[in-house]
């Protein structure tokens, strides 16, 4: 499998790691009440800290992919596909569920200040959801597949299989910064076909997706 982005260093990772555990931990008094009367054992105002930072840190984890996960291209048949990480996304999800069970915690055993708790439990739990968990569950099954042969696709309801001597000119669509984010098929016979990159979480692959048709199908495109 060839790596199109590599995760950072393990020091890197643990020192950005443990500044933000730290400078969380340092801020996060702010969501408790100063006295708290029915906290006994271990259960004690720095232990609610740091749950608070491990949640923080579980988010980051989540949203800034760079830390853990590396994205890979796999080869198949004679050409390459290119699709989500499947284990990634149960990874996330997994952690995900660290949070809302530190919530409640932190909800029985602390006296909190209700604004600020609420105020920063909407952000931990809502922000992975909106960044990437909703969107990776959505294209969980899709991919892009391209072969000396044929283009394969999947994009949540749309899908389809074209072989190459079926298309007659392919169309590279790029945004404002000249970044593809859709393939336009125009077919011997039919409508035009148009895969929307940028609907498939297929960002990290833009680069290698055009290198690929460059090299394979000079004679296809406009």
């Amino acid at each position: 499998m060839k790596v199109v982005r590599k995760t950072y260093r393990r020091d890197v990772s643990f020192g950005l790691m443990v500044i933000i555990f730290s400078v969380v931990f340092f801020l996060a008094g702010q969501l408790f009440e100063k006295h708290q009367p029915n906290l006994g054992g271990f259960i004690d105002l720095n232990f609610g800290k740091a749950l608070v930072s491990i949640a923080v840190v579980v988010m980051i984890l989540i949203l800034w992919e760079e830390i853990l996960f590396h994205v890979h291209i796999k080869p198949v048949d004679d050409g390459l596909i290119f699709r989500n990480h499947a284990t990634k996304l149960k990874f996330q999800v997994m952690i995900y569920l660290i949070i809302p069970l530190i919530i409640g915690f932190l909800y029985v055993n602390y006296q909190l200040n209700v604004f600020r708790f609420f105020s920063w439990a909407i952000v931990v739990t809502g922000l992975p959801v909106i960044g990437k968990l909703m969107s990776g569950i959505k294209n969980y099954n899709d991919f892009l597949k391209l072969t000396v042969s044929a283009i394969q696709y999947k994009n949540n309801e749309l899908q389809g299989t074209y072989l190459l001597s079926d298309v007659r000119r392919m169309v590279l669509i790029k945004d404002d910064g000249h970044v593809l984010h859709k393939l336009k098929l125009e077919l011997a016979t039919g409508n035009p076909v148009t895969i929307d990159l940028d609907e498939m979480e297929l960002e990290d692959f833009y680069e290698a997706i055009n290198k690929y048709i460059d090299v394979h199908y000079p004679h296809l495109l406009k």
